[in-house]
């Protein structure tokens, strides 16, 4: 079953009084239950626009986004999805635990379930010793793990992942891809956006390369950095 569904998405917008800048054109394709899909493509292709889409942050001009068969456009669609954004927005007062508490709150989590599922996931990424610390004083990888485990909180079908590993060290990156590998053993669908090629090939069972909102290949990510090149040196002559 496929648990995201393009068809024919078309997003434009406004860029001063004149100007208008495409940035996602006529894109289709399809993620299945139980697959890491990657998506990538050089700065400015597309990538966020078209996740902004899928969490029903904006709308399509033309085409149709589906999650798990439901319209993007309804909240219900989202309703077993897990977001990790590129850019996320903490608050800083409140501590690792306690951010991951309000998120199962919004989820609607029990009390006894929430608190289980915090301290749960704090191990799972590495932050059990620092679950108690304000987020003022956390490192940017700090940060990001909690991000994660944010995302995982409800125990979602989908998570969705905008540059999942950024800001991360050696051994992070490391303990985060052995987390992405261990969800799937679980069947969870794991959307993966990366400028990361080496990432993709490592951990993706399929991939997605788009360039100027197009996409230019679909399939196994085998030697992924030789076709990005092949693409982007089309994009210059």
């Amino acid at each position: 079953m496929a648990v995201i569904t393009l068809k024919n998405i078309s997003k434009t917008y406004k860029k001063g009084l004149r100007q208008r800048l495409k940035a996602v054109k006529n894109l289709s394709f399809a993620v299945e239950q139980g697959e890491i899909f990657g998506f990538v493509g050089p700065n400015g292709a597309g990538k966020s626009t078209t996740i902004k889409i899928l969490m029903g942050l904006i709308f399509p001009d033309e085409g149709e986004a589906r999650l798990f068969g439901i319209p993007c456009v309804k909240p219900k669609a989202r309703g077993k999805v897990g977001f990790v954004p590129e850019q996320p927005v903490l608050y800083d007062h409140l501590s690792g635990a306690e951010f991951l508490y309000f998120a199962g709150e919004l989820y609607g989590l029990s009390k006894r379930e929430n608190k289980r599922r915090v301290w749960q996931l704090l191990e799972q990424v590495g932050l059990k010793e620092a679950g108690n610390q304000r987020l003022r004083s956390y490192s940017k990888g700090m940060q990001q793990r909690l991000v994660i485990a944010q995302a995982l909180i409800a125990d979602p079908e989908l998570i969705i992942m905008d540059e999942p590993l950024s800001g991360l060290d050696p051994i992070g990156r490391m303990e985060i891809m052995n987390l992405i590998k261990k969800l799937r053993q679980q069947h969870k669908t794991i959307f993966f956006s990366s400028h990361i090629l080496h990432d993709v090939e490592t951990v993706c069972d399929r991939a997605a390369l788009i360039v100027k909102g197009e996409l230019k290949f679909l399939g196994e990510p085998h030697n992924i950095e030789e076709t990005f090149k092949k693409e982007l040196q089309k994009c210059v002559r």
